[in-house]
């Protein structure tokens, strides 16, 4: 990466992917900064930076983990660290975004993403970098600018480089939810589409949570039977009509409902089934997130059933959580394909079928640009809404 003035830009890391820091660093041609993120015995987390940092752009890489708490908090001291040290721009390098499914309201919840962004702008982070967030909808959360940077063009190249006979392949979509991406894969690589349709258990929004309990049918047939005596007061025995009387037809056209609220009708979930042809063919599973594999497994069993001769799952971000490399290393899963925006490397001893693409290369040339106040849209050539 030549071009770079590095005189006023320093690289420092947290304890969540120091090996990523490292590359990027490397590939910039510059040394990580000297910033040292360690846990006192109360588990409180101490930040020490060794350099100066007065007048300069400083770039903190730090990834989501399933340490994700400790991750954030990590962040959000070095960022407030240099931010009190008169840091010229501090921009947050964050290739897999915590608490990024935690973007839509949930039953006596809150939008997580939210809060996580409202407290990163507070620590005086100017800039976020990251990469395939769970919904693009999250960079409105932010009051700073986001760049969200695309892993598809490495995905794309490993499926055309490192699958045999990849013309025969079919992209498939695990649930509905995934079909535009899949969609996106297809037809950039020429190839058929197929999308797994159905559930295996009910959705969260189907648990009786103790809000199903319906109001009493009497208490309501009195307040609506009541309702027009109570809402229009009585008019003067030798008053006259304020208003024209309500004609025939405006009553016809208003259509009233049996008594109480209607009952919102429930969803029929059908068993797990495949629309797209998938016999004989190479069935390749797309998605921006691998943590708990069961829907992953589940679904290769099901290609399997229906002829799938090789199963590939090709994911951005590799958390794997649990026990997933088991499951996978068992599974009629052929290859894992992810990349290293989050440390795998202890999962990758546990099962052999997951292979990493290294991303510091693109990490790096948009520090570079964003450094340089160089255009960011070659990072984007090509990046249509459903990418």
């Amino acid at each position: 990466m030549d071009n770079t003035s590095t005189s006023d830009i320093v690289i420092i890391n947290g304890n969540s992917h120091p090996d990523l820091a490292n590359m990027v660093a490397e590939r910039m041609g510059l040394k990580n900064g000297g910033c040292s993120v360690f846990h006192k015995s109360n588990r409180e987390t101490i930040v020490e930076i060794s350099d100066s940092v007065r007048g300069k752009d400083i770039y903190i890489i730090q990834t989501g983990t399933k340490d994700a708490n400790n991750n954030i908090m990590e962040l959000l001291i070095m960022a407030y660290a240099c931010k009190t040290s008169s840091a010229r721009s501090i921009v947050g390098v964050i290739p897999y975004l915590p608490y990024s499914k935690q973007c839509k309201m949930r039953k006596r919840g809150c939008i997580v993403s939210k809060l996580l962004a409202k407290m990163m702008c507070t620590s005086g982070l100017t800039h976020i970098i990251t990469m395939d967030l769970h919904q693009k909808e999250i960079q409105g959360f932010f009051d700073i600018p986001v760049d969200n940077l695309r892993a598809s063009p490495f995905l794309l190249q490993y499926i055309q480089e490192s699958i045999p006979e990849y013309r025969n392949s079919v992209i498939v979509a695990r649930n509905p939810g995934v079909a535009k991406k899949a969609n996106s894969y297809a037809e950039r690589l020429r190839l058929g589409l197929a999308v797994i349709h159905g559930e295996q258990k009910e959705a969260e929004s189907d648990e009786v949570d103790g809000r199903y309990s319906p109001p009493p049918t009497s208490a309501y047939s009195n307040l609506l039977g009541n309702s027009v005596e109570m809402c229009l007061p009585a008019a003067p025995r030798n008053s006259t009509p304020q208003h024209a009387p309500i004609s025939s037809s405006s009553r016809q056209r208003t259509t009233s409902v049996s008594v109480g609220v209607p009952e919102h009708p429930v969803k029929v979930k059908p068993p797990l089934t495949i629309v797209g042809d998938v016999n004989g063919r190479i069935a390749i599973m797309v998605d921006d997130l691998i943590d708990d594999v069961q829907s992953f497994v589940a679904a290769a069993e099901m290609l399997k059933e229906n002829g799938a001769c090789k199963i590939y799952v090709l994911a951005t971000h590799g958390l794997l959580s649990s026990d997933a490399p088991r499951l996978l290393d068992e599974s009629c899963i052929d290859e894992i394909v992810v990349t290293n925006t989050i440390p795998h490397e202890i999962q990758k001893l546990q099962c052999h079928k997951i292979k990493t693409i290294d991303i510091s290369i693109l990490i790096a040339e948009a520090i570079r640009r964003i450094h340089n106040k160089e255009s960011m849209s070659y990072l984007f050539r090509n990046v249509t809404l459903e990418d």
